[in-house]
């Protein structure tokens, strides 16, 4: 049996809040996004080939820094790609989307082969990290926690953020009032796209070291049912990202137990499904009554 001292509950949470990052990142990047009436769902494609890359600088210049940076950079170009398809060409932003995740599906085991001439491969240890009497924290944890107080000061509170939500309720009106709902809709994509580089990255440098052509698992998927769970509030995307993290944390723990593992076959498989299907059932039981933007992913046609 697992015991539960201070310094177990200690660990619990710690990896708890670790595993909730790029979840996160990615949702609060998205909730601009979509605030702005843009909707993307190439977050799982943006996440995976922001980790190959973000992992390859980070492998060869052993700095684990540069490597979110590349991911960022990575992100923001796909945010440049989604946000002209969209915003621009007045194209089909769920199409552009999937073009992205199958890219992301195709390049990641493609370019890991290429490269290392293995399916995956693993970096030297180089984690940005807080120590604490429990484990190491990872700085992004409290980089997270700060940006989503940011972005939501930013849409509630700001003359920014009143001008993304005009552009993503009611753009006609917005373009009346002289906001340029184009610009202002592909900043808001390139600003969620890096968001979504910067989580990808995150998990290949830092969280796990190492690339694997299914490194994100579909987060980037949970992250828009975060989306929704939050109702558009990055405050409360945090909530719904920790629920995953703790679901995750809570599904190692269970596995380790010996009578577990005698009774459940596969408990690894079994149990590896948990914090999917927690994140999924509690975005079914209140996401429907979240209020959706009301342009979101009508490309706007100024007449």
């Amino acid at each position: 049996m697992v015991s539960l001292d201070i310094s177990t509950l200690g660990l619990f949470i710690l990896s708890s809040l670790n595993a909730m990052v790029p979840i996160a990142l990615a949702s609060l990047g998205e909730i601009f996004t979509e605030k702005a009436g843009v909707v993307n769902i190439g977050l799982e494609g943006i996440m995976l080939v922001s980790a190959w890359t973000g992992f390859y600088v980070s492998f060869f210049t052993l700095n684990p820094y540069l490597g979110l940076v590349a991911g960022m950079l990575t992100g923001s170009l796909f945010g440049v790609v989604h946000g002209t398809i969209s915003v621009y060409l007045k194209g089909d932003q769920v199409i552009s989307g999937v073009g992205i995740n199958i890219f992301g599906a195709g390049f990641v085991p493609f370019a890991t082969l290429a490269v290392w001439g293995v399916g995956s491969t693993t970096e030297p240890e180089t984690p940005i990290t807080i120590p604490t009497p429990w484990g190491q924290l990872r700085f992004l944890v409290i980089g997270t926690f700060v940006l989503a107080f940011i972005l939501w000061y930013i849409i509630s509170r700001t003359k920014l953020g009143i001008q993304v939500t005009a552009a993503g309720e009611n753009p006609d009106a917005a373009d009346s009032a002289g906001i340029n709902v184009e610009k202002t809709r592909i900043i808001a994509t390139v600003v969620g796209s890096t968001l979504a580089g910067l989580a990808g990255a995150y998990m290949s440098t830092d969280l796990l070291g190492q690339i694997t052509k299914d490194i994100t698992a579909g987060r980037g998927f949970i992250a828009l049912a975060t989306v929704v769970f939050s109702g558009w509030n990055p405050l409360f995307a945090i909530v719904g990202s920790m629920i995953f993290g703790f679901s995750q944390s809570a599904s190692i723990w269970i596995s380790i137990i010996p009578s577990v593992r005698r009774t459940i076959p596969y408990v690894d498989d079994f149990l590896g499904m948990l914090p999917y299907v927690v994140t999924l059932a509690v975005v079914a039981a209140i996401g429907k009554k979240s209020r959706v933007p009301k342009a979101l992913g009508v490309p706007y046609r100024r007449e």
